[in-house]
């Protein structure tokens, strides 16, 4: 009698941890850092019609890196819930830490029960009335997510662009300051290898501005984009 395959629980999710951040290191950075008027997202992303950056509901966004069609079907699953809670409840009950928890609780699930990990991180992030209300929500691959404060980088060499941020992150920096600011982290994720600059044209940037009138989330594409990259 042969003696059955065995492999330990630990063991079992060390591996999949590990097949995880390798899927996800082998990605694009994206940035999400907050700034005077509300919270910027900046991605490295030369792809004009797959986005990493969407909006959730009308003061919420998502952005994500990753395996696109995996975490493509959460933005949809959040879209809809953030609708239907909207629409049953009342609006002011969709909030970024109801949709982050249930992301958690989906990441967690997909983790231990699948075979194959989804191979994303997340940010949910909710723009408030004032600076100090503003939120951002951080998850993993395996359902954990933290609560992070001013900035966070994903994806790639996270590391490096977390670094740089940590540096030049101002939460009193207008848009433009933060874009640059946000264009540096990512330039210096870029390894020297590649030897590639990052220029408007691969750049996925929105905005979650708390002065726009109901509808918060706004990309920032074309002239505009250029403008903010060349100063003006």
């Amino acid at each position: 009698m042969t003696t059955p395959f065995y492999t330990s629980p630990e063991q079992i999710v060390r591996d999949r941890s590990e097949y995880a951040r390798k899927g996800i290191s082998r990605g694009r950075s994206v940035v999400v850092l907050t700034y005077i008027d509300g919270i910027a997202f900046v991605a490295e992303n030369p792809s004009k019609a797959l986005h990493k950056i969407s909006e959730i509901y009308d003061r919420i966004a998502f952005a994500a890196v990753g395996k696109y069609n995996e975490f493509e079907n959460l933005r949809v699953a959040g879209v809809r819930l953030a609708d239907m809670r909207g629409y049953s409840y009342d609006r002011r009950d969709v909030t970024g830490r109801a949709l982050a928890n249930a992301y958690a609780q989906t990441l967690g699930s997909i983790f231990i029960e699948n075979q194959k990990p989804y191979e994303v991180e997340l940010v949910v992030a909710e723009v408030g009335a004032t600076a100090a209300e503003d939120q951002i929500y951080r998850l993993t691959y395996d359902g954990s997510v933290a609560d992070e404060q001013g900035f966070v980088a994903m994806g790639g060499q996270a590391d490096t662009v977390t670094a740089s941020l940590r540096e030049h992150h101002n939460g009193e920096a207008t848009l433009a300051e933060a874009v640059k600011a946000a264009l540096a982290a990512l330039q210096a994720g870029v390894s020297s290898g590649a030897e590639r600059t990052l220029t408007a044209d691969s750049l996925e940037v929105a905005v979650l501005d708390r002065n726009r009138p109901r509808r918060l989330f706004k990309r920032v594409v074309g002239s505009q984009l250029e403008g903010l990259l060349n100063g003006s």
